[in-house]
């Protein structure tokens, strides 16, 4: 089997990737690459992979003519690096996917799988499941329902089409970002003995390692159509909705360090708790890694070097800067043409 992972070089994708190929498909990856291909050098040379440096807003789809399955992930990530720029997060991550959903239909693949988020329930007093009603409280978490509403109609006895809602990821990998809350502790830890926490700290998130939601999408794409097809799994696990500042003290118990901290920020707006009990009753899913066992594999890492902080691994700051860049680019060649 042949699969398309679009934004495969990301943080998510770059992990996910290396598994596909151990479990012995033949992988296309579809990534502008803005934040280097080095993210996929472990597996770059593998006959069985292939490197499209492309959009999906604007590539060939001849590229889809080989595929049996597609999974969707790119997209600009995280609610605030939705906020720099909303037009282009509605043009890439709600228009963009559609479009690959809809040539992904009409060249034959059989299986779409869409990268969505929790954050589509934005604030929520209940305890959420996929019936729930949503609450989109940005423009990522409002892009990523849109695509939802427009793919799952495409789905058909000969296109089966997915979609999962993933919980805040954390964990190593290749792509690090240190601008998710667990990862994101854990360099503050390591960088100054104190654990940055978002206001108020009340605030409920559900959180999910990166090998295990990309566990979930091979899951996907291993079950029969007739399970998974039209369907909405929230990918998580009950046992992992925490609350912010409880979450910061198991940071601190599993890098075994004293507890401080230093809020930053306002009081966070989003805050829901998410039922995952349908992804483990149908796909018998279930999560192999502990918020505490992520900490202390990125707090480990940190330590020996095997990953360092930099401006690559704060996915706003980096887009900041590209915009920054591309702007003084556009304006040299302005005044290049001029002159």
């Amino acid at each position: 089997m042949k699969v398309l992972v679009t934004g495969g070089g990301g943080y998510i994708g770059s992990v996910l990737i290396p598994m596909l190929l151990e479990g012995g498909y033949k992988v296309k990856c579809l990534d502008r690459f803005f934040f280097g291909e080095e993210t996929l050098a472990d597996v770059a040379g593998d006959p069985n992979l292939e490197i499209i440096k492309d959009d999906i807003r604007w590539f060939d789809p001849k590229i889809l003519q080989d595929v049996d399955a597609v999974m969707d992930l790119a997209a600009l990530s995280n609610d605030p690096s939705g906020e720099l720029d909303p037009s282009k997060t509605i043009e890439i991550n709600y228009k963009g996917r559609v479009r690959v959903a809809n040539l992904a239909k009409k060249y034959g693949v059989s299986k779409y799988i869409l990268a969505s988020s929790c954050s589509v329930y934005g604030f929520q007093d209940e305890i959420v499941n996929e019936k729930s009603q949503t609450n989109p409280l940005t423009t990522y978490a409002k892009a990523n329902l849109s695509a939802e509403n427009e793919v799952l109609p495409l789905a058909d006895d000969s296109f089966c089409v997915t979609v999962l809602r993933q919980a805040t990821v954390y964990g190593l990998s290749p792509r690090m970002r240190f601008d998710l809350a667990i990862n994101g502790m854990v360099l503050g830890f390591y960088k100054n003995r104190k654990i940055p926490i978002m206001r108020d700290g009340t605030q409920w998130r559900p959180f999910v390692h990166v090998k295990d939601t990309s566990r979930a999408f091979i899951m996907v794409l291993d079950s029969d159509p007739s399970t998974v097809n039209k369907e909405i799994f929230n990918v998580g696990s009950n046992d992992q909705n925490l609350q912010i500042l409880p979450l910061a003290k198991l940071i601190a118990e599993a890098i075994d360090l004293p507890f401080e901290f230093e809020w930053y920020g306002s009081p966070d707006k989003r805050s829901y708790r998410v039922d995952f009990t349908k992804i483990e009753r149908v796909l018998g899913f279930k999560l192999k890694y502990t918020p505490r066992k992520g900490a202390r594999e990125v707090y480990d890492a940190l330590v020996e070097g095997k990953i360092t902080d930099s401006i690559k691994t704060r996915t706003v700051e980096w887009y900041k800067y590209l915009l920054e860049a591309h702007k003084i680019i556009k304006d040299v060649e302005m005044r290049g043409a001029i002159l």
